[in-house]
């Protein structure tokens, strides 16, 4: 089974907790465009579901697939969001972030009555940090947030896109950093949040209620306690 295949098998299971007349937050990735279009044809087969995107990427598929949507002020509370990560641990722990839209993942999470995390057998990891973490950032104090992050140990690079600075949805910049070595992950999201020009970071440390792993024996399926 291919990771593709794998990323397929996680997100046909997560649309099985969709009930009629939910409000559905969508998430944003390759793992995620297989859970729209799922959503699509439960859409399609008459079923009734106003969702929020988690970026402009989202929205626009989600669009040309007839599925109603909302602005996240339109609604009180998404009754759940199902949403994919770069890396989780066994502890619930995620990196998210590396399609450049942890800002309004985390704000769809945060809003969200039930978190459903999907992926590939692949993101499961014993520590975060293979992958780097993402964090968000005002482009008006990108070089003293680097020369901050420099000093902290974190060796942070600059997103860049075709040459240029990439940029968020929200207009910002990423700023990707090496947390392998750090064992306390709470702490660090925590100080770096302090830091005046640091919107986010793409930690996720306790957003999730339920992870979905697709697997060649068959979908693993986490829980919460």
């Amino acid at each position: 089974m291919t990771a593709d295949q794998e990323k397929q098998q996680a997100a046909l299971e997560a649309v099985k907790f969709i009930k009629n007349n939910m409000v559905v937050g969508l998430g944003t990735g390759s793992t995620a465009k297989h859970m729209i279009l799922a959503v699509g044809d439960l859409v399609k087969r008459g079923m009734n579901l106003t969702c929020v995107p988690s970026s402009e990427a989202t929205q626009k598929i989600a669009l040309e697939l007839g599925i109603k949507i909302v602005d996240l002020h339109e609604i009180d509370k998404i009754d759940i969001t199902i949403d994919g990560a770069d890396e989780c641990d066994e502890n619930f722990q995620l990196i998210k972030g590396g399609g450049g839209a942890l800002l309004r993942e985390k704000i769809l999470a945060w809003n969200t009555k039930y978190n459903i995390i999907i992926a590939d057998s692949s993101k499961a990891v014993k520590k975060l940090g293979a992958f780097k973490l993402p964090i968000e950032v005002i482009p008006f104090a990108t070089k003293q947030i680097l020369n901050f992050l420099e000093a902290e140990n974190l060796k942070p690079i600059q997103r860049m896109k075709d040459g240029q600075p990439y940029r968020t949805d929200e207009n910002n910049y990423i700023i990707d950093v090496d947390i392998f070595k750090v064992e306390d992950l709470k702490a660090l999201e925590i100080k770096l949040l302090k830091v005046p020009g640091i919107v986010e970071t793409g930690l996720f440390l306790d957003t999730t209620n339920l992870l979905i792993l697709g697997n060649e024996s068959g979908p693993i399926f986490k829980y919460r306690n």
